[in-house]
């Protein structure tokens, strides 16, 4: 064993490292234990490898129970336990980490009035059923660094993938480059008629006619006779290569609506570039279960009652109950606003605004990463006007055997069409879909398949929640309602984003923090 020498003294080091490399990890521990060595089991100290940009200020006493272990959960009860509070979590399912999902081989995924689905993909290959990307703006990074997260580029949008619109089919650069060359021409030609002699003067309508020439590639008489920006049918190499056939006229790509291809990322929250962990989204809630604690979670609790007292909360489930100084409820609204509470009429009535939104997604796995080698697609999305929505091709593990591609990501009424289906039936018909795009090839090698209907998700029941405006209701939640406070994406405007979870939690705690200060 290393660390031992003929005729040398074996010592602890020696011993240790011995044990560590026949019996690993854990046999080391165990007799790190028993040798007086390894650290106090009490002690739940965490050090980041980078400070966070957040901590409470001063450290403070008290017991907080938390509702639902999903990421606002467990960011609440991260940063409390940084400063000192004893935090509990309860979880009604089997698993922390609520909509942030991610399946690999060996899962099995249950759903309300549905038959269980077991997750048979290959060794290393993972399906995030919830979110997907994050923008790095987003609290959602800092956490990631915080915690050691390691993440990687999402490629949001790609030039090779697709737009399916009406029936047709084209690459998006081929969609954008007509779109912008026919809305530049437009304007080009208001410009030199002088429809534009009110509100430009000469200097301006020459710098806007250059700076349309460029943005749309249009010809010497300010016309777009297509570009080079469309694509090809055989890229240029020895020699020109073969031009994209086309373009249509300006009605043929109007009556197309392919505008769908170029403003996906235009929002603040879609723009390029965004990000993912490596290995999987849940990567963010094993770091964050980690830090609070194993001990401190306790899953498959249902809770059954929230009683709000002069000198406390007391929480109630089937087979037990918990006394705190406070309480975090995260919990879903429409699902929170069903649990028999003594906060208040109000309350329920503001549970209840927000609407559950329906959302699904489907995850198919190939032995052979198609997409890649005969569209030549690396990450991105297709965007089609189907009941599938989109089609997302993997972000990482480029040029690997197999791959993971969603088959759907839909919402509202397509994801209810495919949430009443069976798992088998919303394949195929997901199948069919994508064979408008991509024709026979996509469903061929099909290895596996998995589909996740959020609102037949136990416990959560909606892809994320809707307000029908933020009124009163909204701004009731935000408040404590005695010793209960309420945290989630669905309080924040980054509804269905997990950095809204985040902030959220980050709000609730500091307020929660400050009363306790000044309490004590």
């Amino acid at each position: 064993m290393g660390g031992v020498r003929d005729g040398a003294a074996l010592t602890r080091r020696g011993l240790l490292v011995g044990i560590g490399a026949a019996g690993g990890a854990g046999a080391m521990y165990a007799a790190m234990g028993a040798l007086g060595l390894a650290p106090d089991e009490q002690d739940k100290s965490f050090t980041p490898p980078r400070p966070g940009d957040f901590s409470l200020r001063g450290r403070a006493s008290a017991k907080v129970v938390i509702l639902g272990g999903g990421v606002a959960g467990l960011t609440a009860a991260y940063e409390l336990g940084k400063a000192g509070y004893d935090c509990t979590v309860l979880e009604a399912r089997s698993r922390a980490g609520g909509r942030n999902l991610t399946l690999r081989r060996g899962d099995r995924l249950t759903e309300l009035n549905g038959p269980a689905q077991d997750v048979r993909f290959g060794e290393g290959v993972y399906f995030n059923a919830g979110p997907g990307r994050i923008a790095p703006w987003m609290v959602t990074l800092d956490y990631c660094r915080e915690l050691g997260v390691p993440i990687e580029t999402f490629v949001n949008n790609n030039a090779g993938a697709y737009v399916h619109t009406n029936g047709t089919t084209v690459r998006a650069r081929t969609a954008r480059a007509d779109m912008y060359g026919y809305v530049a021409e437009l304007l080009a030609k208001a410009t030199n008629i002088g429809a534009l002699n009110r509100t430009l003067t000469k200097d301006d309508r020459e710098r806007l006619l250059e700076f349309l020439r460029r943005f749309g590639d249009l010809g010497p008489r300010y016309a777009y006779e297509g570009s080079p920006r469309r694509g090809f049918a055989r890229y240029p190499a020895l020699d020109g290569g073969v031009p994209t056939e086309g373009p249509g006229s300006l009605h043929e790509v109007l009556a197309a609506a392919t505008g769908r291809a170029i403003t996906s990322d235009f929002g603040h929250e879609q723009a390029t570039p965004m990000f993912q962990p490596v290995g999987g989204m849940d990567a963010i809630v094993t770091r964050l279960a980690a830090a609070v604690g194993a001990d401190r979670i306790r899953t498959g609790v249902r809770v059954t009652g929230i009683t709000d007292r002069a000198d406390g909360v007391e929480v109630t489930w089937n087979g037990g109950s918990l006394r705190a100084d406070y309480c975090i409820a995260t919990l879903p609204p429409h699902l929170l606003a069903k649990i028999p509470h003594n906060l208040g009429p109000q309350v329920t009535t503001a549970l209840r605004t927000p609407v559950p939104v329906s959302t699904g997604k489907i995850g198919l796995e190939y032995g052979r990463r198609w997409w890649e080698l005969d569209d030549r697609i690396y990450g991105g999305v297709t965007e089609t006007d189907l009941d599938i929505t989109h089609i997302w091709y993997p972000s990482h593990d480029y040029h690997a055997e197999r791959g993971v591609l969603v088959g759907y990501y839909n919402t509202d009424e397509h994801a209810e069409l495919y949430g009443a289906l069976t798992p088998e039936d919303r394949r195929r018909r997901a199948i069919t879909q994508g064979r408008k795009i991509h024709g026979d090839t996509y469903g061929k090698g099909l290895l596996s398949a998995v589909s996740i209907a959020w609102e037949r998700q136990e416990h959560i029941q909606g892809g994320w929640v809707r307000w029908p405006s933020f009124d009163s209701s909204f701004t009731l939640l935000q408040r404590p309602a005695g010793r209960v406070y309420f945290a989630g994406d669905w309080l924040t405007r980054l509804i269905a984003w997990q950095a809204g979870a985040m902030e959220s939690a980050r709000d609730v705690v500091t307020r929660l923090h400050q009363r306790v200060l000044q309490s004590s």
